[in-house]
């Protein structure tokens, strides 16, 4: 079944009672049994729901694993991953990372002994020596947030095979529709399906997905004691959003692609972030394991001015200065503010996330309308 066909029919099947097409809300807490233990499958909502099942069985053929646990957020999906570690295991991960994942890890589980570094993946052939005898998990975002590096997925798994140990990839930024990571060596794949899953920002929900039956069960062990499940409506909302994931996102890389090469011609911008582009350092590996180059771009001024940057920010009309990404309207944001305030400074400088980056996430809007939204800005009209 190729991917167009899996968001709409993969998983899904006409409800069983009534015949609807689409997957009903079963907005309930409990369900019935004939006799202790005697059941339809259904027992409890936060550990089994039907809109969910359906949802999960979805998203698992879209990337192409065999089970997927659905959470209440990207970060609690996160959250069940660092859960599969003890006191004084390490987690290595890109030293380019949303800055919610830099804190739950730098300082929420830091409290607990659970070690975190930060390091650079963009060069796989050295990563190896990052990895020592208490790395238990190796964290990757690719393309990163916001800088969009690009980090070769199955180069990476390969040094953590050697060691034996679990690959989680974040695959937000890329949706499934652009990149499959468990096809190249991952052990976990998380997203924040509150973004290009769901695909019109109107519901939070997190996911993992995994090809192994031992990690699986962990997971749903995890997702059932815990508690951080999504309700019904948002699972209903994500599956909804998914029916059209391969048309939404492929318009937005278009329009993307678009907005990346005129903002290399304004002559206030120093540096368009896009792995689209052919002098992108990471651009041959996000040909090799993408099958676009996304609907994120990233951007600072010459002048590095943060005044200036939030002139820019708060004079666009069809950009909406907003958090998240991956809807269908376009946003701007400013990550040293905003997603990534999380992290100091001088960590965000190391990557190149300059007080002036703004990052875009591109909609499916008309793109003649978009560039002339950002040279209004620009130009200070």
């Amino acid at each position: 079944m190729k991917f167009a066909t899996k968001v709409i029919h993969a998983g899904v099947h006409p409800d069983p009672t009534t015949g609807a097409v689409m997957t009903p809300i079963y907005q309930t807490s409990t369900y019935a049994q004939a006799a202790p233990g005697d059941h339809k499958g259904y027992e409890y909502a936060r550990t089994q729901n039907p809109t969910r099942s359906v949802l999960e069985a979805n998203l698992a053929a879209l990337e192409n694993g065999s089970h997927a646990i659905c959470f209440g957020s990207g970060l609690a999906a996160m959250d069940a991953v660092l859960k599969l570690l003890e006191s004084g295991d390490e987690v290595v991960a890109t030293n380019d990372l949303y800055g919610g994942s830099y804190r739950l890890v730098n300082t929420i589980y830091k409290q607990y002994g659970l070690k975190g570094r930060f390091v650079p993946m963009y060069d796989a052939d050295n990563f190896e020596q990052y990895i020592g005898p208490e790395t238990k998990l190796i964290w990757i975002e690719t393309p990163t947030n916001p800088m969009l590096h690009i980090i070769d997925i199955a180069a990476i798994c390969e040094a953590a095979k050697k060691k034996g140990v679990l690959v989680c990839v974040d695959n937000t930024f890329a949706s499934p529709y652009l990149q499959t990571p468990l096809d190249l060596g991952a052990d976990i794949v998380l997203h924040s399906a509150t973004k290009y899953l769901g695909g019109h920002s109107d519901t939070v929900h997190g996911a993992l997905i995994v090809k192994d039956q031992e990690l699986a069960d962990r997971f749903y062990f995890i997702q059932n004691a815990s508690g951080a499940v999504p309700g019904p409506m948002d699972c209903f909302l994500v599956l909804r959003g998914i029916k059209t994931l391969h048309l939404r996102v492929e318009r937005a890389c278009e329009n993307a692609g678009k907005i990346a090469r005129f903002l290399l011609s304004h002559p206030k911008v120093a540096n368009v972030y896009y792995p689209g582009h052919e002098d992108h350092p990471g651009h041959e590996i996000a040909k090799k394991q993408m099958r676009n180059f996304g609907g994120m771009v990233s951007f600072d001024l010459k002048n590095d001015n943060l005044e200036d940057a939030n002139k820019i920010l708060s004079n666009t009309n069809l950009f909406t200065l907003a958090e998240s990404l991956g809807g269908v309207e376009s946003l701007i944001g400013h990550p040293s503010s905003m997603t990534h305030a999380s992290i100091p400074r001088e960590e965000r400088l190391k990557v190149g996330l300059t007080d002036s980056l703004i990052r875009l996430s591109v909609g499916v809007e008309d793109v003649d309308d978009l560039i002339a939204d950002l040279k209004a800005a620009l130009d200070g009209e």
